[in-house]
């Protein structure tokens, strides 16, 4: 179970960290060409932020478990996400993009699953 952990935590991170990046240094205009059509009329900074929260926040499923350093971290980050996820979903059924709501159930659910089992351990 704990290597199916680190796999989760490692794909989910990854995930958050190119989309993080991505929202942290390239234009809105540029997401949304690329597919993150979650951004759509929101102000540059607000985008910028939720980059940079979502780059801290892939840091945070991978990095308090691994350095044993405040552990209850990456569950309380994992459900951040979930939180994430749920605001995201919303846009996006209101945008018709059945695509992006099926990635969105996606991380949801492998959120669910690392903050649930971090947090029995």
């Amino acid at each position: 179970m704990e290597t199916t952990l680190w796999i989760i935590q490692a794909l989910t991170a990854a995930v958050f960290l190119y989309s993080g990046v991505c929202k942290t240094f390239q234009s809105e205009q540029w997401l949304i060409t690329h597919g993150q059509t979650g951004v759509v009329g929101l102000p540059a900074w607000l985008i910028k932020c939720i980059g940079v929260c979502e780059v801290l926040g892939s840091m945070g499923l991978i990095l308090p478990v691994w350095l044993k350093v405040m552990p209850v971290l990456t569950p309380v980050v994992a459900i951040a996400f979930c939180i994430i996820m749920l605001l995201a979903l919303r846009i996006h059924i209101r945008l018709k993009e059945p695509r992006n709501v099926f990635t969105n159930i996606v991380l949801f659910l492998l959120c669910t699953f690392v903050a649930y089992f971090r947090l029995m351990r």
